[in-house]
């Protein structure tokens, strides 16, 4: 398993968090995480990330237990993360911005554009523009360009609908596919279920801070709590 959360316990002072929560996503797999507001799924990220600590349980990342490493070291054993609402630097060209997903890497980055420049053409053609001018389906493509300069093994995606007009949702999740094909593990933390279970494998639905449903994607999709409470149906 590529990465296991087991029985995560995470606090912001008193208030406890995560409760519990245990999931994992398989090398090359694409899983959701689905909540509404509140339910944890950005500390979930955090804590996967190691920008906040669990209080008990473990996160292990391609074998190691990374539980209490930097978030540096994570990074560097291949987790990277598409985070909410892009944040692109919008002054600089695209070029610049998918450069700045490289900044641990040393040596020649011909190769690292070349993938991206094979997955998302359009860059290699605004290469120059400033991030700033492009639509929010072309960012999203420069946001996740970036963070695959460093050649993850995981990426970890923040709310990629969020923002985004309903024509360019379906394009994002189409460029979260495309990421898929092309063999990176994904994990999407997402309030679209209707979406990411589209284009996901597996999915686990968090409320409260615990992990309140998880199967297939296509039995999600047909689950009846879960179609009442998200998919509206």
């Amino acid at each position: 398993m590529l990465l296991a959360l087991k029985d995560v316990n995470t606090y912001y002072g008193q208030i406890h968090i995560l409760q519990g929560v245990s999931l994992d996503v398989a090398e090359g797999e694409l899983v959701c995480l689905l909540g509404g507001n509140a339910s944890g799924k950005s500390t979930t990220l955090k804590t996967i990330l190691g920008l906040v600590a669990p209080r008990s349980g473990s996160v292990v990342f391609d074998g190691e237990d990374v539980t209490r490493a930097s978030t540096s070291r994570r990074i560097e054993r291949g987790m990277a993360i598409v985070p909410e609402n892009r944040r692109l630097f919008a002054p600089m060209t695209v070029t610049e911005n998918l450069e700045m997903g490289a900044y641990r890497r040393s040596g020649d980055l011909r190769a690292a554009f070349e993938r991206v420049y094979d997955l998302f053409p359009l860059l290699a053609d605004r290469r120059s523009q400033l991030a700033g001018t492009m639509s929010g389906g072309e960012q999203q493509m420069v946001a996740v360009g970036r963070a695959l300069m460093s050649e993850p093994r995981l990426l970890l995606m923040d709310e990629p609908s969020m923002g985004l007009a309903p024509i360019l949702v379906e394009r994002s999740f189409e460029i979260i596919q495309a990421v898929h094909e092309a063999g990176v593990a994904v994990l999407v933390v997402e309030q679209n279920a209707n979406m990411a279970l589209s284009v996901a494998d597996r999915g686990y639905v968090l409320q409260t801070g615990r992990i309140a449903l998880t199967d297939r994607a296509d039995a999600l999709r047909e689950n009846d709590d879960l179609r009442k409470a998200y998919l509206g149906r």
